[in-house]
């Protein structure tokens, strides 16, 4: 099992034949071998990398951040401090976005629950206060 085709791959790996692709294009996966046939081949060490990006996108993690953790997995030798760091930022980041998130669900709470939901849009405290951003809890939704 030393070459796969790319649906071999992708149903390996859950990673659709596009996305593969994309990976290949914009250098996340080496571009593989062709066979005889000009079709795409993949060696094992291609599924276990593509596996790690999908992983990693899961977790949410850019695909520039991807990039950097693949360099430093390619050279395994080396301090995983590098590595450590890029994870903390990406936490912090999510920490943040979920910060916003929560303030945003607050926002969207207290205007579904002034809307009567009984008359008509003219009167709708939904579109008033969509069109009037005076009208929220907070200025700003940041």
């Amino acid at each position: 099992m030393s070459a796969l085709t790319i649906g071999k791959v992708a149903a390996q790996t859950g990673v659709k034949v596009p996305t593969i692709r994309y990976y290949e294009e914009v250098g996340l996966l080496p571009a593989p071998g062709r066979n005889r046939g000009n079709q795409r081949v993949y060696e094992v060490s291609a599924v276990k990398r593509l596996s790690f990006i999908a992983h990693a996108r899961e977790l949410g993690f850019g695909l520039e951040q991807i990039k950097e953790l693949l360099n430093l997995a390619d050279d395994p030798g080396q301090s995983c401090v590098q590595a450590n760091e890029i994870a903390f930022v990406h936490l912090k980041d999510i920490e943040s976005r979920m910060k916003r998130l929560r303030s945003l669900k607050k926002e969207l709470l207290n205007i579904v629950h002034m809307c009567s939901a009984n008359g008509t849009i003219k009167d709708c405290r939904v579109i008033e206060t969509l069109a009037d951003h005076g009208k929220c809890l907070t200025p700003r939704h940041e």
